[in-house]
């Protein structure tokens, strides 16, 4: 058997030890082959793997099954994939997630459980190594605080989902109010906003809240339904950050000077953003956003090296601020 058809084998086994194990259509989509090779490949599953069991499905389609400890030794983690645990589990912990955060370190601890003794030495080894070289990855900056039991209780609530008492400050309040919230996602960003609709006011419509600004939160027993159809995507890229005003959604529309273009090329500013280079290596983006004083802040970066085309409210707000004398670009 050649190598490749080796590496082949490994990965079909790695298919069929899932619960429903694997058909020959699901064979074919997978490895770009047709039937006749598909079969020859189960073929090779049962000699290699004796324990392979096969099986009709309810809807009349053969499957194959390996037994999961029969192939678990042949798929223990990577360096590189123990490594990207360990940076997700940083970033997680900067960003305030702290029980998300958890959960993937017990994932790890689980790993490292699951490895057989005479791989774990060599694999801690690389690991060590390939984050000591990532170790610029972390994200400088000011960073919001978070609460651990108002992290939790947010976690379980969007699990639920169930509405959420919390003890919320305001801007404009002096003092924390009760809040009824009907919780529907995270928006990540400088700041996280807990995104949700308030029991106590009747439009409808929903609000952002400030994670750090929430004194207390509890998960009630009261489940909701979460409104049908609602695209939490959709939600958040209607704005340009986190703030969303219905009044300000519109087309916005940026020009780089030639000498920004090639280095905001390299920028997406919006998930539905088009962009166009002109004919003096100009470039000018499009996207639908809102949010106009989120972009105020990140235009403000560019200097003179940008001119907001439109909306004319926003170019009024930046007009008298484009600065000509910072040394670089962001």
């Amino acid at each position: 058997m050649s190598f490749s058809k080796a590496v082949d084998l490994l990965r079909l086994a790695r298919m069929a030890s899932n619960f429903g194990g694997v058909s020959l259509t699901e064979i074919e989509a997978e490895f770009g082959c047709v039937r006749r090779t598909a079969q020859r490949m189960t073929q090779a599953l049962e000699q290699v793997f004796p324990d392979t069991e096969d099986h009709v499905d309810g809807e009349g389609v053969k499957r194959w099954r390996v037994p999961r400890r029969r192939v678990g030794e042949f798929f223990a983690p990577q360096a590189d994939e123990v490594a990207a645990l360990e940076l997700a589990f940083s970033t997680l912990e900067r960003e305030g997630l702290t029980r998300e955060a958890g959960q993937l370190r017990n994932l790890r601890n689980t790993i490292d459980l699951l490895m057989p003794d005479k791989r774990r030495a060599g694999l801690e080894a690389d690991e060590e190594a390939l984050l000591e070289a990532m170790g610029h990855a972390a994200r400088p900056g000011p960073q919001p605080a978070s609460d651990p039991q108002v992290d939790a209780a947010i976690a379980e609530a969007l699990k639920g989902p169930f509405v959420l008492r919390l003890r919320y400050r305001g801007r404009r309040d002096e003092a924390a109010k009760e809040r009824w919230i009907e919780p529907y996602g995270l928006l990540l960003g400088a700041r996280r906003y807990l995104v949700g609709r308030d029991r106590n006011r009747e439009d409808g419509h929903m609000r952002h809240f400030r994670v750090e600004d929430i004194e207390q939160a509890e998960v009630t027993a009261d489940w909701f339904a979460r409104e049908d159809g609602f695209d939490f995507d959709a939600y958040a890229n209607r704005a340009f950050g986190v703030f969303q005003d219905e009044r300000e959604f519109g087309e916005v529309v940026w020009r780089f000077t030639p000498a920004a273009a090639p280095h905001a090329a390299r920028y997406r500013f919006h998930p539905a953003q088009t962009s166009e280079t002109g004919a003096d290596g100009s470039l000018t983006v499009r996207f639908m956003a809102c949010g106009w004083l989120e972009m105020c802040w990140h235009l403000y970066a560019w200097g003179d090296q940008v001119e907001v085309l439109a909306p004319q409210a926003l170019a009024d707000m930046v007009r008298d601020h484009r600065r000509s004398d910072f040394p670089g670009l962001p």
